[in-house]
């Protein structure tokens, strides 16, 4: 009974946008007699004991940094003496040791039990070790305990160089932060450098006992979430494309050349109920490529749907390696003669493939059929966006006004704008507008 009161209390609370706390699953997780206060509950009706206060806000502060978008995206899995025991290129495929019938094994499939569990989350999954590539990677195909397969990872850098360094080539090829990352490694000595060269990346301090690394790792909630979409659970898949894609970047030199062979169609549509949860999940998740950062929630997506003076647009991408999802979400608002963007966010796995220049033209069409003369937006600086401090600039809009802070106003005046010839396919619900490549 109680069961099914809690089951019905997350559901109501997220149909209306609140936040939950499991306050069943921390009591587990301690202890009933850990947890209670005991005269603490009679003389001040604290509802837990005061040794658990840490615990308790420390939950609260993950859901928080959850809703803000600041968990974790990615794992990285050393695979020697973590992944499994041993060390394959001295014993061999046949000497590691992984799966029933050892604990050692059982305890480094239990790491790779968690490892999966992850990936169905839609936590990116990666490996960085110091081995042979073709040594190591047999493991991956021919071990029969093996509960990862190379489809699981998104992204391998097996070498013998550094770690760190091959954390930032990984990084840069997946598009993410290097805050995105944890690296689960069991050599203290490669946790420590990894700690002192990327500040950034999380590195849990593991316990000698490879039996108490999963709990080490759920423990330390660096995977938070608050809402979970058909996306999330596909996102591996995302992000092992692009990793497919900067190969074959590598391999075509020529960048124009590329992008065309890629088949890409970008799809666009206005915000409705389908997409409205990604939709409010990427705008609270979205840090880098966001023009404003301003934060709204579903209850503030379904608004704009509504809004007879509002552009709204979910933009997705598709290309030869398969659906990358729903990638760029913008918000623009009528403001006289002006399309006023309030809110342009694109996700970083895109970067390089020309969308912002396509959803430009998105814009422009739009702000012609409502019959306006330009488009403005602004630029307004945070932590982390940098990397778009040129977007407007690039898509050649004049600036109009800088603040002290950092926030700069841009204009394009619709007659000012020239389509240019894009590698892809628009497409508004399946109905092809134009092929230009």
């Amino acid at each position: 009974m109680l069961r099914g009161f809690n089951e019905a209390l997350s559901a109501a609370a997220a149909a209306a946008g609140h936040l939950v706390l499991d306050v069943a699953r921390m009591t587990h997780l301690v202890g009933a007699g850990a947890w209670w206060p005991g005269r603490y509950y009679y003389s001040a009706k604290l509802p837990f004991a005061l040794a658990c206060v840490p615990f308790y806000g420390d939950n609260i502060g993950r859901i928080l940094a959850a809703k803000l978008g600041k968990s974790r995206r990615a794992l990285i899995l050393d695979l020697d003496n973590t992944l499994w025991g041993g060390v394959i290129g001295d014993d061999g495929l046949e000497g590691i040791v992984i799966g029933q019938g050892s604990a050692v094994g059982e305890a480094h499939l239990s790491v790779q039990r968690i490892a999966k569990a992850y990936a169905r989350r839609g936590i990116v999954l990666c490996v960085a070790s110091k081995n042979t590539h073709e040594v190591a990677i047999e493991a991956f195909h021919k071990h029969p305990d093996m509960l990862l397969r190379e489809e699981d990872i998104a992204a391998f850098q097996i070498n013998w160089q550094d770690k760190a360094g091959n954390i930032r080539a990984m990084a840069e090829t997946l598009n993410l932060g290097l805050d995105a990352f944890v690296f689960l490694d069991d050599n203290p000595v490669e946790r420590k450098q990894v700690r002192d060269a990327l500040p950034l990346v999380a590195v849990p301090e593991l316990p000698l006992d490879p039996a108490d690394w999963p709990l080490t790792l759920a423990g330390a909630g660096y995977f938070e979430q608050v809402s979970f979409t058909e996306e999330d659970r596909q996102r591996g898949k995302f992000y092992k494309s692009l990793a497919d894609r900067s190969k074959l970047e590598r391999a075509a030199g020529d960048t124009g050349a590329f992008l065309e062979s890629l088949d890409t169609e970008v799809t666009f549509a206005p915000f409705d109920a389908t997409g409205r949860k990604r939709i409010a999940q990427l705008i609270s998740k979205s840090n880098q490529y966001n023009l404003t950062t301003r934060r709204y929630a579903e209850a503030d997506v379904e608004r704009f749907e509504k809004d007879a003076d509002a552009v709204t647009l979910q933009i997705r991408l598709n290309d030869m390696f398969g659906d990358a999802g729903m990638i760029s979400v913008i918000i623009g608002r009528r403001d006289g003669e002006a399309l006023d963007v309030d809110l342009w966010l694109m996700s970083c796995r895109v970067l390089g493939r020309r969308v912002e220049e396509a959803a430009l033209k998105i814009l422009v069409d739009r702000a012609h059929a409502m019959g306006l003369t330009k488009i403005t937006g602004s630029y307004i600086p945070s932590a982390r966006n940098g990397i778009v401090a040129d977007h407007y600039k690039r898509l050649g809009f004049a600036s109009v006004r800088a603040d002290e802070d950092g926030t700069r106003l841009w204009e394009l005046p619709l007659t000012d704008y020239s389509a240019p010839d894009l590698p892809m396919r628009l497409a508004d619900f399946g109905k092809t507008l134009e092929i230009s490549c």
